[in-house]
């Protein structure tokens, strides 16, 4: 689907003389970065990726040393879309001509009672054909004894699982698109977005940009660009936060002897082994306040931290050390943790992605579908779930469950 299609979408080569584009990205975080690179395959320097802050900030959610990556799902949909990620990475890394992903393989725990049900993730791995292992805690602890468990908290294994490299991922995409000739634009805020005469018009820094398809990508930033349109989501924004421990067992946590975990509970803790750090990572998932992009703040949040601490204590008590330091980001999430990618309601020119808290593993696949949406209309990935038109987007006062 990604051969050179420039012909169709009816620029001449002269466009970018007069600031008018083929496609134009906001937001060059985790998924706004794959879409300009697998934009700029096809549409060469006539993709212009537009970023309010430098590439690589620390301001929203795309940053820092490392996300988890794996097939493990709560749903056959979204462990379909797992495979496609994989295969995604696979063609970065080969356009690259350097690996990104990681492979440690993953342990997903289900303690007893626990809010996620395990059985979820099996039927589901099961349903897509992916192989597993349910371990019992006594043979976790043996092939892994760095963790510490009761006698009724089974796991389960899946040997794909890793370590996607956020920031390494981003400067990828960004890099492999500018070799593609995709112009890119840093400090460059929207002051206005609106459509005219079939096309979009993005007005930055006081200057008009002019595309034909226009990508929003922006985040916790996204209701901001779709006031333009009259268009308000019910998306929770919260600040999470990892935190590094600097284990004086750190070679117990190597990668080639630690997998990435997470426990699927509430609360629901997650962890990696040394990566971009001298100590094992950790941190709570969607354990964050509520907050905005005009008022969240990078100071530690040490309830958060609090939590971390003790169940590190309890359950990696070779991990547990005085913390390296913590780190924040901004999760966005719709109020059923789906993603979003789909094309504005009433819109055939404005594309929307949103990655619900849970997305960099898939980040480069949601650039490349939000990349096939602007050049084909269509995605033959399983998207359906993710259409902006679903009825919980549009209720007043619609039930949250952020479990994933």
């Amino acid at each position: 689907m990604y051969e050179n299609r420039q012909a169709r979408a009816g620029y001449s080569e002269k466009g970018n003389m007069n600031n008018t584009y083929d496609a134009i990205v906001l937001g060059l975080g985790g998924i706004g970065s794959a879409a300009l690179y697998w934009l700029s395959r096809q549409l060469g320097e006539r993709v212009l990726g537009m970023e309010q802050y430098e590439i690589g900030h620390l301001h929203g959610g795309s940053h820092d040393h490392s996300r988890i990556i794996r097939l493990s799902y709560h749903t056959p949909n979204y462990v379909a879309l797992a495979k496609e990620a994989y295969a995604a990475w696979a063609v970065v890394e080969d356009d690259n001509n350097a690996p990104l992903i990681l492979k440690t393989g993953g342990l997903d725990f289900a303690p007893p009672n626990s809010a996620i049900p395990i059985t979820d993730y099996t039927s589901s791995l099961t349903a897509q054909g992916v192989s597993f292992e349910m371990l019992e805690p006594n043979e976790v602890m043996k092939r892994w004894p760095q963790f510490n468990l009761d006698d009724e908290t089974p796991a389960l294994y899946q040997e794909e699982s890793g370590i996607a490299p956020a920031a390494k991922c981003v400067a990828s995409h960004i890099h492999l698109a500018q070799q593609y000739g995709a112009q890119v634009m840093t400090d460059s805020p929207v002051q206005q977005i609106r459509e005219a005469d079939g096309e979009v018009e993005v007005v930055s820094n006081g200057t008009t940009y002019r595309c034909h398809r226009l990508v929003i990508a922006s985040g916790a930033w996204s209701n901001h660009h779709l006031a333009h349109f009259g268009i308000h989501l019910p998306l929770t924004v919260t600040k999470e936060q990892v935190v590094y421990f600097d284990s004086p067992n750190s070679d117990d946590f190597a990668p080639e002897r630690f997998p990435i975990w997470i426990w699927m509970d509430e609360p629901c803790f997650y962890g990696f082994p040394v990566y971009g750090e001298r100590g094992p990572k950790v941190a709570q998932d969607a354990g964050g306040e509520e907050t905005t992009v005009e008022t969240r703040t990078y100071e530690q949040d040490e309830a958060a931290f609090q939590r971390v601490d003790r169940f590190v204590q309890q359950v990696l008590p070779s991990a547990h050390a005085k913390p390296i330091y913590s780190k924040t980001c901004l999760y966005t999430m719709p109020p059923d943790r789906d993603f979003v990618l789909d094309f504005l309601p009433n819109s055939k020119n404005i594309v929307m992605g949103i990655g619900a808290g849970h997305a960099f593993k898939f980040s480069s696949l949601l650039g490349k579908i939000l990349g096939e949406l602007v050049m084909d209309g269509q995605s033959n990935s399983p998207i359906k779930p993710f259409g902006i038109r679903r009825p919980i987007l549009w209720e007043a006062n619609p039930v949250k469950n952020f479990m994933v």
